[in-house]
């Protein structure tokens, strides 16, 4: 690659850093809140698990997502940043596992929580690295050899903390599970079990 490409790659990886930190400030700032809507996380995820199927299937990865019964994951929210920060939890746990790996997204809607958990087998995070991974620009490092700014789990942070949600990085035996959940009995429930819908068989 000659200096001239490496220079746009450079500039280009600097925008998007750039892009990523004024979204994180503008998600901070609490203005997004004023417009929180009804959002049913089942719908988001899947609208998550829709675009990173093909994403998946490149990689080896196998997708799949379990939703809760219709209309017991609703939440009060922003659409648009529970889908950014859901879509850095699935990209991340498809680039950092190993082709052949499985990521799993599972709604939760219990009598006490309302979220979203996704895990994969891939090699995990850490304990000790668990708190500092929300922190910007922060990577393990396994991953600093895969492109990336080290912000999207900031932003992931950044949402929960704007829609009140808890977040958790857990230890899925093996790989990784990120658990992003609000609490308090969903808006209607008459059930709790759980429907599987499983990506691969579409």
């Amino acid at each position: 690659m000659g200096t001239i490409g490496a220079a746009i790659i450079e500039t280009k990886s600097i925008l998007v850093t750039f892009a990523a930190l004024l979204r994180i400030a503008e998600v901070e700032s609490g203005a997004r809140r004023a417009g929180f809507i009804t959002v049913d996380l089942n719908t988001v995820a899947a609208d998550v698990a829709e675009f990173y199927e093909p994403v998946a299937e490149t990689k080896g990865t196998s997708l799949s997502l379990e939703s809760a019964p219709e209309g017991s994951a609703e939440t009060a929210g922003d659409p648009t940043l529970l889908f950014e920060a859901i879509s850095n939890l699935v990209e991340n746990a498809i680039k950092y596992s190993p082709s052949g790996s499985s990521v799993r997204m599972r709604v939760v809607a219990t009598r006490d929580r309302v979220g979203i958990e996704v895990s994969d087998t891939g090699s995990g995070i850490p304990e000790e690295e668990r708190d500092t991974v929300l922190r910007r620009f922060h990577r393990v490092d396994r991953s600093r050899t895969v492109p990336g700014s080290g912000l999207g789990l900031s932003l992931v942070a950044a949402v929960a903390k704007l829609h009140e949600f808890h977040l958790a990085i857990e230890d899925a035996c093996p790989g990784c599970r990120v658990v992003l959940w609000s609490d308090g009995p969903p808006p209607r429930s008459t059930s709790f079990a759980s429907v599987t819908s499983d990506l691969d068989a579409r």
